[in-house]
């Protein structure tokens, strides 16, 4: 059978050498006669494979040692909670507000302490990123989404906020294009969009933040507890991170994020272009601030739409349709998309024009 491309938003689509490299080991680990879903997570093999991921992601990323990597569980969702919880202690937070999962974030600081919303872009659905930002005196924190997949906007520049940690959920763009990790003071990403499959969260934090860390919390909530335990504080998905290890392998091979950069920049460029072609396609975020992770877009009629999704299925093209919140059309481009891939959804994309304009 062949391989269909999967334009979903997550779990999105992986490389598929690396789910090949997966599959041929995964019976017998580096030929141990064990697999990766059964060895202790404190064997020599297994401490291989979690201290390779750190120092490939470390490399990658330009990650130095002022800060620490953890793997941890619950996705970005446990982050929404986690970062108030741990940093906010009852006081002020300035939280920007893209969208749907800034929305969520600030829905969960909000149990933990005030949030002031420095900046919106609700007004007009969420289509741009806010440029006039309002931070507060003295706040813990500012929190930013980077990338949101449902409006199809993502930031190009990050704010300065000066001497006030830099918080960023980077689920959905993290290792799109190179990024100074120095702005941040935490930046916590889910892997299952460019970095692996669903079951481990990634979480790079400036070691100095740990001395602010809310004392009195539930063990596992407590970014101390796996700082200090090196993300082995429980069990750990061990599968997920060792997908997470060969996805760093696939990166590097590639020529790091510098070049998957690039042909990010090619891919986003091929559907923005034909979506701009004329009228018949139209991008639902402001040109300047559009992702080059999920391209959203719109057609002249709702019926229109779900025909070019299941023309687009029948042609092998999967996970076209908008997030049901806003409905239209999505196509979601990660790291692992190929160039090929998106060369096709291109040419479809033009010949439904040609045929239904």
């Amino acid at each position: 059978m062949s391989r269909k491309y999967n334009f979903y938003a997550g779990p999105a689509v992986l490389p598929r050498e690396v789910m090949e490299k997966a599959q041929s080991e995964l019976l017998n680990l580096n030929g141990i006669g064990l697999s990766i879903l059964e060895i202790s997570h404190r064997s020599k093999d297994f401490d291989e494979i979690i201290q390779g991921a750190e120092a490939k992601i470390r490399s990658l990323m330009g990650i130095s040692d002022d800060y620490v990597v953890l793997f941890l569980q619950g996705g970005a969702s446990l982050q929404f909670g986690m970062v108030p919880m741990n940093f906010l202690k009852g006081g002020t937070a300035d939280y920007v507000n893209t969208g749907a999962w800034a929305k969520k974030a600030i829905k969960e600081a909000n149990l933990f302490g005030k949030v002031h919303v420095a900046g919106s872009s609700e007004d007009e659905g969420y289509s741009y990123i806010p440029t006039n930002l309002d931070f507060s005196s003295g706040a813990a924190y500012v929190h930013i989404t980077s990338n949101e997949t449902i409006g199809g906007i993502q930031w190009k520049e990050y704010p300065d906020t000066a001497e006030t940690p830099l918080m960023a959920d980077m689920s959905s763009d993290i290792m799109c294009r190179k990024i100074d990790v120095n702005r941040f003071g935490l930046i916590y990403a889910g892997a299952q969009k460019n970095i692996g499959p669903a079951g481990v969260t990634l979480v790079i934090m400036r070691r100095e933040l740990l001395d602010q860390v809310e004392d009195g919390l539930t063990t596992m909530l407590s970014y101390r507890t796996h700082a200090d335990k090196g993300s082995m504080y429980n069990t750990p998905p061990c599968f997920a991170v060792y997908m997470v290890k060969l996805m760093m392998d696939w990166v590097e091979a590639q020529g790091g994020v510098a070049a998957v950069e690039q042909i990010n920049h090619r891919k986003a460029s091929l559907v923005y272009d034909t979506i701009d072609a004329d009228d018949f396609y139209r991008g639902t975020a402001r040109k300047e601030d559009r992702s080059i992770m999920n391209v959203t877009f719109r057609l002249p009629s709702e019926d229109l739409e779900a025909l070019f999704v299941k023309e687009a299925t029948a042609s092998g093209l999967m996970g076209l349709k908008g997030h049901r919140s806003v409905g239209g059309c999505r196509a979601s481009i990660y790291n692992s998309m190929t160039l090929e891939g998106v060369e096709v959804l291109a040419d479809f994309m033009r010949n439904f024009r040609s045929q239904h304009g």
